[in-house]
């Protein structure tokens, strides 16, 4: 007699989708918008009578068959006041640790094994923990955003305003148009942003900040800027190009003695927006550079690392800055980004 061929395994697929959707849906916590959506997925994914999900405030949301009132109350307060798993009646209660803390408990209902319980409650603390570091990871990219805004030199700023007022008397057209252009520069780097905004919107940023460091370096600054029409609508990070001309400007030509050129272009290369930040000032060592991008730069390169690590965050890891440079012989800064990227809007 011939051998019984085996059953072939279950199709995995569904299964990983219905983890994913719950997942998902548990992003926001067991108090959120979507969590009973989760409590009905996880009760059909594991195939159990009844599921509850409780958070802290003993707040409880139940797919399919509750379990009994007082009976809930009292195994559901025993369990999260000594953090160990209960059981009474039919009714099974786990609570949810995320990271050593707790969270709520995963209540379910009937004949459920203990380990079937423990794979649900499992999951639910997995999709917990992602979503808790996918929201402290969107706060320390907020954060780093404020602390960039928070980078206006106060030595430039001593200086711009120094500067508005000793024109007041001799020319006081000209202190005028240089107090909107620091009240413009002020405005865009301080106020409150969206994630994004357009070349055009950092390229005329770029222009006003040019036109308070002339005003303050005199002939010591030229400067030349160029911004092709095809690339002015691009989305990109709010406050990525500034940082990188104001570097250029303090750590390339201010040390310098003679005069210096800073340029700041804007191309489309295919698929492609190209803007670059050149300077023909005292440059800086390849190793010097890879240490500020890498963050271990503490007197070299103003927001350098922030910005390279936003765009790497939004466009991928082959999207960051790319810094050619030598010692005196300038620095070029170059940015590269996609002229059409999903979910990358102003």
């Amino acid at each position: 007699m011939l051998p019984k061929r085996a059953a072939p395994p279950a199709d995995p697929l569904p299964v990983l989708a219905a983890a994913r959707r719950i997942t998902h849906d548990l992003m926001d916590g067991l108090a959120g918008a979507h969590a009973r959506r989760a409590a009905h997925g996880l009760r059909k994914l594991f195939g159990v009578p009844g599921l509850g999900l409780a958070d802290l405030s003993g707040s409880l949301l139940w797919s399919g068959r509750p379990g009994p009132d007082d009976l809930v109350s009292k195994v559901l307060e025993e369990a999260l006041r000594s953090e160990e798993p209960g059981a009474e009646a039919g009714l099974r209660v786990l609570p949810l640790h995320v990271r050593d803390e707790p969270a709520g408990a995963l209540l379910t209902v009937g004949d459920v094994p203990a380990n079937v319980a423990r794979e649900a409650a499992d999951l639910v603390v997995q999709a917990l923990e992602r979503g808790r570091l996918e929201a402290s990871a969107e706060r320390a990219a907020e954060a780093e955003l404020r602390a960039l805004r928070a980078e206006m030199s106060p030595h430039f700023v001593y200086n711009a305003l120094t500067v508005i007022a000793s024109l007041v008397r001799s020319d006081p057209d000209r202190a005028r148009d240089l107090m909107l252009d620091f009240a413009d520069y002020t405005r865009y780097s301080l106020a409150r942003h969206g994630e994004y905004t357009v070349v055009a919107e950092e390229f005329r940023a770029v222009e006003t900040y040019l036109a308070l460091q002339r005003a303050v370096l005199g002939e010591r600054l030229r400067v030349q800027v160029r911004v092709a029409p095809e690339v002015l609508a691009v989305a990109v990070p709010y406050l990525v190009l500034e940082p990188l001309v104001e570097n250029a400007i303090r750590h390339g030509i201010e040390p310098r003695s003679a005069a210096g050129l800073v340029q700041v272009h804007g191309q489309a290369e295919g698929n492609h927006c190209v803007i670059t930040v050149e300077d023909d000032g005292v440059g800086m060592a390849p190793e010097r550079a890879a240490e500020i991008l890498a963050g271990k730069g503490s007197d070299g390169g103003v927001g350098l690392a922030n910005v390279d690590r936003r765009l790497r965050d939004v466009y991928g890891a082959w999207y960051g800055l790319v810094v050619e440079t030598a010692v005196d012989a300038g620095t070029r800064v170059i940015v590269r980004v996609p002229r059409f990227q999903p979910g990358v809007l102003p």
